[in-house]
């Protein structure tokens, strides 16, 4: 409950609509009954300044700092911590006497999310992919927990080669080099490496990219970290799986930076276990997949691409997928193996896209309600939409449509009304929500 005697926290950055801090701080407050409340603030460019020294005049308790101001704030803060100086990033805001004094708790939270999944830094051969704020700071603390050679691979030589010489110069010894991305085959043969991916390849909504795309790059890697968390599950983790490696996103180390700031501000210390059960919870905030439900030609792929964009959600439909998979249309399955076998592929695409990625909204085959099989699955795989309409307005359009197998008749209207009145009540169960959407 919010009161006269609620310390403030918050994020400053732009954007920060889509942040899941507020999961972790307001989570952790209630459970350790801390009377705190977390927030997101935007932050328009020319206002930083304004904005820190607002939320120090406001007794703020404390503020995080993501992009693009984790270096720009540092003027306005009355001291850095070491760590913070020597990265040149700034992303927590503990609240002094003086004024805010910055922290930076992205490499410590990096170094306890490798702690929780058991992989090791000392004595591994390293691969950082990219050169940009991140990859310095990465670079940085593998130098600095023992990791025996660090190669960073960027597509521009030159940046990879300045962020090598300052680690090596921190350190105090050659363990840094740089290559160029397009020369990874140059790697020695029979290496396995640790390899972290810094880039903004493969996140939302580019998310069918990886920074480098050859399948036989992966199979030196035998652990791969994407700092990425959104897709879930990025290319680049797909192909390490597929290599035989282990893999990983960056949603512990958003953990695990938040839960420091956190004790950073509050002075206190949280138990692992406290951390993993709020692992949990931002990963139910996470988890949470929309599926569009209803007749052909109810808008299901264009409501479903205004959602994916508006919520930085991935869009899949089920349709598509199927399509890829058998590398023909859903036309020509029909005709070569039936709507029986079709049906059979959607429950086995269901059973698979449950255990998938997740934050997606999911354009569903018509059809695929109808068998009783299905329902059950498809309310698992996430919120389910019914978007519904009626004949005169699916006719209208799709009466020049020849890609539906179904409405291959002579009377389509009478098709369209038939087939609609059966499938209503299969939408009807499944649906935790109906729209009508005509018009």
């Amino acid at each position: 409950m919010i009161d006269g005697y609620t310390r403030t926290c918050g994020l400053f950055g732009n954007p920060v609509e889509h942040t899941m801090s507020p999961a972790i701080h307001n989570f952790l407050a209630e459970q350790t009954n801390i009377n705190m409340v977390y927030v997101p603030f935007h932050v328009d460019t020319g206002y930083l300044e304004d904005a820190t020294r607002g939320a120090f005049a406001l007794n703020c308790l404390g503020v995080n700092v993501t992009v693009p101001y984790k270096s720009d704030v540092i003027p306005y803060l009355c001291g850095v911590d070491p760590l913070a100086k020597t990265i040149g990033a700034v992303n927590t805001l503990v609240r002094t006497e003086n004024g805010f004094y910055g922290y930076n708790t992205d490499l410590p939270g990096l170094l306890r999310a490798f702690q929780s999944d058991g992989v090791k830094i000392e004595g591994e051969r390293v691969l950082i992919l990219g050169a940009g704020g991140v990859a310095r700071a990465v670079a940085v603390l593998m130098a600095g927990e023992g990791a025996e050679e660090i190669r960073i691979l960027n597509r521009t030589y030159e940046r990879a080669l300045d962020i090598a010489r300052e680690v090596n110069a921190l350190s105090g010894k050659e363990v840094a080099k740089p290559m160029k991305l397009s020369d990874w085959e140059h790697l020695p043969e029979g290496e396995k490496y640790l390899a972290i991916q810094t880039t903004n390849v493969g996140m939302y909504p580019q998310t069918d990219s990886a920074v480098i795309e050859t399948d036989a790059f992966y199979e030196k890697i035998h652990t791969g970290y994407d700092l990425i968390f959104n897709p879930f599950v990025t290319k680049f983790m797909k192909k390490v799986k597929a290599s035989g490696g282990r893999a990983y996103n960056g949603l512990k180390m958003l953990l695990y930076q938040g839960i420091i700031a956190y004790e950073l501000w509050n002075k206190i210390s949280i138990p692992e276990e406290l951390a993993l059960k709020t692992y949990d919870h931002i990963l139910k905030e996470m988890n949470k997949n929309i599926v569009l439900i209803g007749f052909m030609g109810c808008g299901k792929t264009s409501v479903g691409k205004v959602l994916s964009k508006k919520l930085h959600m991935t869009m899949e439909d089920t349709d598509r997928l199927i399509e890829e998979k058998f590398d023909c249309t859903i036309s020509e399955l029909f005709a070569r193996k039936g709507e029986a076998y079709f049906r059979q592929n959607e429950t086995m695409l269901l059973e698979e896209l449950i255990e998938g990625d997740k934050n997606t909204v999911y354009s569903m085959g018509g059809g695929t309600p109808v068998n009783v099989v299905n329902r059950p699955l498809i309310r698992k795989l996430g919120k389910v939409v019914y978007l519904r309409v009626t004949p005169d307005t699916v006719y209208e359009r799709l009466k020049y449509d020849t890609t539906r197998p179904l409405l291959n008749c002579e009377d389509p209207y009478e098709k369209i009304c038939t087939l609609m009145e059966s499938r209503k009540a299969a939408y009807e169960e499944c649906a935790e929500l109906m729209v009508d959407v005509d018009g």
